[in-house]
This record gives C-alpha cells, structure tokens and sequence, in this order.
C-alpha cells in the first residue's frame, strides 16, 4: 500500500508562475481529496519566497520552496537532483508535470533516475482501480491520452513503482479559481549540488515573447487545409480582428505553410476554450477536436457536408467558406 500524496511540480520562470502549474493543482486537489492525501508542490528557483501563496491559493497543502542562486534558471541536472532527493525522502505516490518544453525535459530524467514509469501528454487524470493477472489494484492514478495518432484514448496505469509520474498538456483542465483565505505550509528545502550537476551553464538567454494568445482568447478564427493559401488566412485575420479574437489552425495548415505554428490548435497545440470558435475549412480530425471541443459555442464553415467537424459543432454552415467569411464581414460592418 502506497500512502504517499500527490505531488505538483511548480514551474516558474522569472518569478512568474507557469498556467499549467496552476491548472494542475486544481486537478490534484481533486485527486488528492479523492485519495484522502494531502496536495503538495515543489517550487524551485531563486527569489521566489512570493510564490507560495499563489500555489496554497489554488489548492496546495505544503509548498516544498528550494530557493537557491544555482536555480535561477532552469538547468536539467539540478532541477532533477533536487527534485529526485525530495522524492526519495518523502515519498509521493503522484507526481504531475505540465507538458511544456521544461516538463517534457525534467520529468523523464526524474523517472529514469528513480527506476519509475512516465506518460506523456495527458489530456485526463483520475482515480480508479485495475485488475491485472488476477490481482485488483485500487486507488490507481489512470492516466489517459490519444494514442495512436489520436486515433484511439489509452489508458495507462503503473500499479507496481511510486511515484506514478505523468505530464499534462496545457489547457485541458481549467485552472480554479484562486482562495487567498486558504492556509498552507512552506518548507524551505536544504539544496545540495555537486559539480557533476553545475556541468553546463547558462551563458545567455534570447527571450522572444510570444505575438499569439490563443489560450486567453475569447473568440478564435480558426483554418484548415481548406482555406487554400497563406493569402486565404488574411481573411480570416480580418474576421478575428473585427470580433476581438484570434487566428488559429489544424495542424494540416500549418505544415502546409498557409501560417505559423504558433497558432495550432489541437493534440499537437494548443488546447482552447473560448465562448466562440469559428472553424474555417477544418475537416475536424479527433486530433483538431482534442484541442478546441470544450469551446462554448462552435460555429463550422465547410463544404462537405458530412464533415467530422459538424458532429460537434452548435451551428453548421455547408458552404464555400471563401463566400462565407466574406458575407460574415460584410454583415459584421453593416451592423456596428
């Protein structure tokens, strides 16, 4: 029996907390009330003793806080080193990651240095039981993703090594919202690095900041390999533009080149909820779909009408949407 809690790794970055991180202690809340298990995040960075309160504010019972010069900026091996010492010592049964390029970095060296299982890019987490060679396992941590080529939803669970480790994509669990009243622990964590950790240093760093919001956005143009051209999607920036939103894309547009991959929506992007999404020549493969089905209303412009897209979207327009999006414009104006 593995009584260990459940572990949030907080990933943080110029003293700014990532959304993911935050996303994912509403989710371990949930897994942990579940459990009957306290809810835990490790924090590491340097200059970080405000971020605590943030973390217990969304869910967190004890905030594990190692705050030292050498974590300034996040390296590989000391993160990993700090981390697999913590996990040694205390024991969690669940230890969670966002799927950004950190957590896709950290979270395999942690699990091969602590001999554990990881899966990758979850799109769900709960808690459930497993029977396997005649033997039930309980209170297992389900760990569900495409697979497949999104084709298929696998569910897999490590019933035999702890921590059960897993990384989540961005966005598929809304964040909750905070409770300042909430109170929590802090533990300050004694770091101890040796000079095979502190091997490759940061000599400089080229931040770009990013020109597309597609996560905080309340209404999103998205296109497919059906809007045709690069020339094509400037429409649809004028439709996005006029509505307050954002452009976004399959992925089948963005390898096609008709726009950058910053505006991917889908299993491979980004995953969004905004009140309206307008899907512009989208087939509506399950990967695209993965991506944009918690939206609050779905409006889908296509030509064909038996188009995966319609089965999920509120409005259905069958339609060449080079017609479409121009009268959608043209009746946008006339009325404001």
């Amino acid at each position: 029996m593995h009584n260990g809690n459940v572990w949030v790794f907080a990933e943080q970055e110029g003293g700014r907390l990532e959304e993911c991180s935050l996303e994912l202690l509403g989710r371990g809340r949930e897994l942990a009330d579940r459990l009957g298990v306290r809810l835990e995040s490790v924090l590491l960075g340097s200059d970080v003793e405000a971020l605590p309160a943030s973390l217990i504010a969304h869910g967190a019972d004890t905030v594990h806080m190692a705050d030292h010069a050498q974590l300034a900026e996040y390296r590989t091996l000391p993160y990993a080193r700090v981390i697999a010492d913590l996990v040694r010592t205390h024991q969690p049964q669940i230890l969670l990651f966002g799927a950004t390029p950190t957590g896709r970095d950290l979270a395999p060296r942690l699990a091969s240095a602590l001999g554990v299982g990881l899966t990758a890019d979850c799109t769900d987490l709960v808690i459930g039981s497993h029977d396997e060679k005649g033997q039930r396992y309980e209170d297992l941590l389900l760990q569900i993703r495409p697979a497949f080529g999104g084709n298929i939803i696998a569910t897999i669970v490590n019933p035999q090594t702890r921590p059960q480790m897993a990384t989540v994509r961005e966005g598929v669990m809304p964040m909750g919202a905070p409770n300042h009243g909430r109170k929590g622990a802090v533990e300050r964590v004694m770091v101890h690095l040796t000079p095979e950790d502190l091997v490759v240093e940061v000599l400089q760093k080229e931040p770009r900041s990013r020109t597309v919001n597609l996560k905080g956005a309340n209404v999103i143009v998205a296109g497919g390999i059906g809007v045709g051209s690069a020339v094509g999607f400037a429409t649809l920036q004028e439709l996005a533009h006029l509505l307050g939103g954002e452009v976004g894309a399959s992925r089948a547009a963005v390898d096609a080149g008709f726009v950058d991959r910053m505006h991917q929506v889908g299993q491979t992007g980004t995953t969004v909820r905004p009140k309206l999404y307008i899907a512009c020549g989208i087939s509506g493969s399950i990967q695209h779909r993965a991506g944009m089905d918690g939206s609050g209303r779905i409006v889908a412009i296509n030509s064909d009408p038996n188009a995966p897209i319609f089965e999920i979207a509120h409005y259905a327009i069958v339609g060449n949407l080079h017609d479409v999006v121009p009268k959608i414009i043209k009746a946008y104006r006339s009325r404001s």
